[in-house]
């Protein structure tokens, strides 16, 4: 049993977050990854539009995700710039789209920093901009795609595992891992793996089977919005603090403060939704 301890304590080191390379351009899993996630997403989508009963056709959800990963990589982007790296970015805001480092002569070193609760707040947008562009009822679109998000930030969240990035806080648990980019070579969190299981595969798990049920209609987006909230908001104290950052309030953290902002929302939302539909039953 400790010769498995050790092997899944150094996995990290054992893969290469490089699938190939051509020169100085490099195909990575973090990258893979989020096509993948999409890819589950609209599948998933799909799926439903064919098997379950729908307004919506493929075309109008073909079109939706053009605007949907928009959102994420403009939403991501820009969140992490805000919220995480704010003073490096004003000194240096040709970085923040371009895929370069100024700070030792111009150097390629690809887009470094994103963030899920601005991607998150770009999808969001994106859903009410297309909602109104295409004169489709927001709650109902929600309720078709969110579901599925769960699951492709699963797979968001592997890539940042393989990556090496956003591990966890020192621990002496045998199920810790040393990551090789961590300089101070600490036995550490697997906090990536955690935000997969929970905020990822559970859920999913969660949303989807309360997908059809009458207590959730029109308020698939107000669960995922509190259901992810309070799962993040627990683990980031298991998550290592960004260290620009560290703790931001007390012993909370940037992604605690942000995770509670989608918790409150998560609540409002669903109060709006049960008194919409009270008055539409009444009407």
């Amino acid at each position: 049993m400790s010769n498995f301890w050790q092997w899944w304590q150094h996995l990290p080191s054992k893969i290469d977050p490089v699938i190939f390379s051509l020169g100085h351009f490099q195909v990575r899993w973090y990258g893979v990854m989020y096509v993948v996630a999409f890819a589950v997403v609209y599948l998933l989508a799909m799926y439903r539009i064919k098997t379950e009963p729908s307004e919506y056709n493929k075309e109008l959800v073909e079109r939706f995700f053009t605007w949907a990963i928009i959102g994420v990589l403009v939403g991501g982007r820009l969140g992490y710039v805000l919220f995480y790296n704010a003073g490096y970015f004003l000194s240096h805001p040709i970085e923040i789209v371009l895929p370069i480092s100024t700070g030792n002569g111009i150097q390629f070193t690809g887009f470094s920093g994103m963030s899920y609760h601005g991607g998150m707040l770009g999808v969001a947008t994106a859903f009410v901009l297309f909602a109104r562009k295409y004169q489709v009822n927001f709650f109902r679109f929600t309720d078709l795609i969110v579901p599925a998000i769960p699951l492709g930030f699963m797979f968001g969240r592997f890539g940042c595992f393989i990556n090496g990035m956003l591990y966890g806080r020192p621990t002496q648990v045998s199920w810790g891992m040393y990551f090789p980019i961590d300089s101070a070579g600490l036995l550490r969190h697997p906090s990536q793996l955690y935000e997969a299981l929970f905020e990822g595969l559970a859920m999913f798990l969660l949303l989807w089977t309360v997908r059809n049920k009458r207590f959730a209609e029109h308020a698939m987006a107000a669960l995922y919005l509190l259901g992810y909230g309070l799962f993040r908001f627990g683990i980031e104290f298991f998550r290592q603090p960004d260290s620009q950052l560290g703790t931001v309030v007390s012993i909370f953290t940037m992604g605690q403060i942000l995770s509670a902002g989608m918790i409150l929302l998560g609540i409002g939302l669903l109060i709006v939704v049960r008194k919409r539909d009270a008055l539409m039953v009444t009407a």
